[in-house]
């Protein structure tokens, strides 16, 4: 069917605006900090099919890419006949959905004169599920907390009191967990009812045929930009930290055919015994955004930019895990598939990044016995590109902000004692890997607590490219020693926490940086004066008082030494 191309532009902009609605209206009404403060979360309208026309401005490419393939779950298991106006469904099932089962989707049918016409949809990451809080020490997934099949949370708009019994029973934050799902449920009724006014306003009596439009025109422009691309394989290699001694290696080979692209994972290590493997869905979630990323970024993000990637991993690997395999801390996995698909890409413009996101968890109770539990997400550094620096402490691939201190401060008895970016963490190069950060963590007052660390990149670094430097590996320590990563500790009261992130890798020669470049990088603090001159060769002085705790520009002076003996 023809549909008029101005129309199908209007509308494509008009369910833009709903979905900044539809995200505003959750996180204005979210009770935890996860969602209200790091955004960890993702809105999208979909098609009566099930097909993702389009997302939200916010949101992590797990939550929305995992949800846009996962719909047609919620689709099959809950045909048009077995709904009505007032039905949310929900369910986190990491094979489903996003990996899993602290990230919850809620998904909700439009219906137009009595008959079902789209859906909106969200999926956030519950402050706690139960079982072990999120960390990589089980080993299935049925001890990582409550798992709940696709099922229906409110029957023609009353809330499913048995099933909100179950979750308030099971999980350590009842209300901020409840508070969520009713936050997700409002801004999925937002999105519809601004679709509907949208319909009437244009006399339209289904939104299918410009949606598939919209979805066609993202699938064409993708394709046209894999067509540019020398055809052949290439391949990628990356090692992680893993868990203990049992490093994960990855592998990938990028097939390019023509206006498709094929991506298989053979060869990455088999399904771990811990829980940081990755279902097949994440897989896909992270790797179709890191395409479109790296070729394309431009091209509207629905259904249709995903039909030119093909994916595939080995059943049983760790980015095809099968269950009851554990999965609660698959981002410290899936979070590094962009960097090795980008290395892989021919015409490689970036160094590798921090990668996985670090999310500490908080738990204790104050000396009046008050619970707390605290989820905490701190950044990295992104890799250098060809032509221009990293950008420190920045949430990449996940998109998630950092916890700000006057948050962490308000929320629990801990104090932030310091948060400054990490000197010198960067890798060296013409061009800079980004920074990561160091931030210390203390007890209020006579508490106990414990932290879970889900950290990564302690012990490899993110690597530098064409005689780039890799980056400074993570730390995470107390002053008395070093803390294992992704597992939970306890702590003693006078305990401190250091939570040092590890930087991007540096891209190209690092003597070949300006010298100007690397002078303001020392004014600003991002390297140290010993390391222009060991790995930049360039001298920096300072020449102002030494006691001054302001610094001014015109205060240093940079000599080059290269070509010097």
């Amino acid at each position: 069917m023809s549909v008029d191309p101005i129309l199908v532009g209007v509308l494509g902009n008009r369910l833009h605006s709903i979905l900044a609605e539809q995200q505003n209206a959750l996180v204005d009404t979210a009770f935890s900090s996860v969602v209200r403060e790091s955004l960890d979360l993702a809105c999208a309208v979909f098609d009566s099919r099930g097909e993702m026309i389009g997302q939200s401005v916010g949101g992590t490419p797990g939550h929305i890419n995992a949800m846009a393939t996962g719909m047609r779950h919620f689709v099959a298991a809950y045909p048009p006949e077995t709904l009505e106006p007032g039905d949310v469904l929900l369910s986190n099932d990491p094979w489903q959905t996003a990996g899993q089962i602290n990230d919850i989707t809620v998904a909700t049918p439009v219906f137009l004169r009595g008959r079902l016409v789209a859906w909106f949809a969200s999926c956030c990451h519950a402050p706690d599920i139960g079982g072990r809080l999120v960390s990589a020490e089980a080993n299935e997934v049925f001890e990582e907390g409550l798992r709940l099949p696709i099922m229906k949370f409110l029957r023609a708009g009353e809330v499913n009191a048995d099933l909100e019994l179950l979750i308030r029973a099971n999980v350590r934050t009842p209300e901020e967990t409840i508070g969520d799902l009713y936050a997700q449920v409002t801004g999925n009724e937002v999105g519809a009812a601004g679709l509907v006014r949208l319909l009437k306003e244009f006399g339209l009596d289904s939104l299918d045929d410009v949606a598939a439009e919209i979805m066609n025109r993202s699938e064409r422009a993708l394709r046209d930009a894999l067509a540019k691309l020398p055809d052949g394989t290439y391949t990628s290699e990356l090692a992680t930290d893993g868990f203990d001694d049992e490093e994960i290696v990855l592998k990938v080979a990028v097939t390019l055919d023509g206006e498709d692209i094929h991506l298989d994972f053979a060869g990455s290590s088999p399904q771990s015994r811990r829980g940081i493997n990755v279902v097949l869905n994440y897989t896909r979630a992270y790797a179709s955004f890191a395409i479109k990323a790296a070729i394309s970024p431009e091209v509207p993000h629905n259904a249709g930019s995903f039909r030119p990637v093909h994916v595939t991993a080995p059943e049983g690997s760790v980015l095809n895990c099968t269950p009851p395999a554990p999965v609660a801390s698959r981002h410290l996995i899936g979070h590094f598939l962009p960097s090795l698909l980008i290395t892989a890409l021919p015409g490689n413009a970036m160094a590798h990044s921090a990668d996985a996101l670090w999310m500490t968890i908080w738990r204790g109770a104050d000396a009046e016995g008050r619970e707390f539990m605290l989820n905490v997400f701190q950044t990295g550094g992104i890799g250098a590109r060809s032509t221009k620096d990293g950008l420190s402490t920045t949430g990449f691939p996940s998109g998630l902000r950092s916890t700000p201190t006057e948050v962490i401060e308000t929320m629990a008895p801990l104090i932030q004692r310091e948060r400054v970016l990490r000197t010198d963490s960067g890798g060296a190069g013409k061009w800079r890997g980004g920074l990561g950060q160091c931030t210390t963590m203390a007890a209020r007052g006579d508490i106990s607590w414990s932290v879970n660390g889900n950290v990564d990149r302690v012990r490899r670094p993110a690597s530098g490219v064409d005689s780039g430097h890799d980056g400074a590996v993570g730390r995470f320590e107390l002053t008395r020693g070093p803390l294992p990563s992704k597992s939970r500790v306890n702590l003693r009261p006078d305990d401190v926490v250091n939570v040092i992130l590890p930087g991007g890798g540096g891209h190209g020669d690092p003597r070949e940086r300006d010298p100007e470049a690397v002078l303001a990088d020392v004014v600003d603090g991002y390297v140290s004066v010993e390391a222009a001159r060991a790995l930049y060769g360039v001298e920096v002085t300072y020449h102002g008082d030494p006691e001054a705790l302001v610094r001014l520009p015109e205060d240093y002076t940079a000599v080059s030494l290269r070509g010097r003996k």
